[in-house]
């Protein structure tokens, strides 16, 4: 194994730099892999190796590891429980307060050339899977999980409010789920041709100034009926409240998206109307749905994939994806494979 363990490394807000770091050691239960990662944006704490969204080959395993070997090529999902507590008990491993998360300070995350991950949260990848496809799991399993959350299932009609990259891989985990019915809604007409692209079956154009109830009647226009399920994935406050006005009652609001940490909502329709509002927080048991999902052909997550750019161009893939320009952006951390 070389000693070249080049990793982006962000110091403060802006400092972003590429820097040799030590190439770890697995304990008994990790695995230690060669990395293909994706990137994306985060607030900045203190330095730390950015990065959540990987896949890579095995090139060492701890000794109690015997499901994965040297020559394995795995996705790597970035949650992992550090104790046995409630949430782990019960099945929300996810919501654990004291969960390791890649580049969640203070740890440190996947783009890197070498990294030491917990065997247990290392998924074996089918031979038809590509290390991009591996990576863009982490994406995908968000899209999964507020689905699951939301309730989607054969038949469902649903509203998606944003067709970033969340927004789009809602989308395609609602197919996949059997909603028969996706409309998809955005300021950006070249995001909206991407989600028409993969699956969507309507188009809602946005503009700011628009009002929330008007565009909640366009949706129902559009679909013939108001939506038992809207998944927000943009956290703008009007945006939530078209969600909340277009959803039939008796219906779910599932919000994604990110956005202030008080936001006003028309609550009381909400409330009177029955429609439930359900959180979510990442993900949890989503990779062996989402590997088989990708190795089926039912979901194809390749068109997402915009950019590459090798580890070593790293300040300028993040100036890319921080401009908004393109959808996903491959970072290929394996000098020696440069392949999709």
């Amino acid at each position: 194994m070389d000693k070249d363990n080049l990793s982006v490394v962000v110091h403060s807000k802006g400092d972003l730099r590429l820097e040799q770091r030590p190439i770890p050691e697995p304990g008994p239960n990790d695995v230690h892999m060669w990395l293909n990662g994706r990137i994306g944006d985060f607030v900045v704490k203190q330095p730390m190796v950015l990065g959540h969204e990987a896949s890579g080959r095995v090139v060492k395993v701890g000794s109690a590891v015997t499901h994965l070997k040297e020559g394995d090529r795995v996705a790597v999902e970035p949650g992992v429980p550090r104790e046995v507590d409630e949430f782990f008990k019960s099945g929300h491993y996810n919501l654990s307060p004291s969960v390791f998360f890649c580049s969640s300070p203070p740890d440190d995350g996947t783009l890197c050339r070498y990294y030491k991950h917990n065997a247990n949260f290392c998924y074996k990848l089918p031979d038809n899977l590509t290390f991009e496809e591996g990576a863009l799991i982490e994406p995908l399993s968000v899209g999964i999980h507020a689905c699951r959350r939301a309730g989607v299932t054969l038949g469902s009609s649903v509203f998606v409010c944003g067709a970033g990259p969340i927004g789009l891989v809602s989308l395609l985990a609602a197919k996949a789920m059997g909603a028969s019915q996706v409309i998809i809604s955005d300021l950006s007409s070249d995001r909206l041709a991407k989600a028409k692209e993969i699956g969507a079956d309507f188009l809602l154009p946005v503009k700011k100034e628009d009002e929330p109830k008007e565009m909640a009647k366009k949706v129902e226009g559009m679909l013939g009926c108001m939506p038992e399920i809207s998944i927000e994935c943009t956290g703008v406050q009007s945006s939530i409240q078209t969600a909340i006005y277009a959803t039939r009652s008796g219906g779910a609001v599932v919000p994604v998206g990110f956005g202030a940490d008080m936001t006003t909502v028309p609550l009381l329709n909400a409330a009177l109307r029955e429609v439930d509002i359900r959180g979510v927080f990442r993900y949890r048991n989503t990779w062996p749905v989402a590997i088989s999902m990708l190795a089926s052909k039912k979901v194809n997550i390749k068109p997402l994939v915009t950019h590459r750019f090798p580890l070593e161009q790293a300040v300028q893939a993040f100036e890319m994806s921080r401009q908004g320009l393109g959808v996903k952006v491959i970072l290929k951390c394996d000098k020696n494979d440069q392949n999709p």
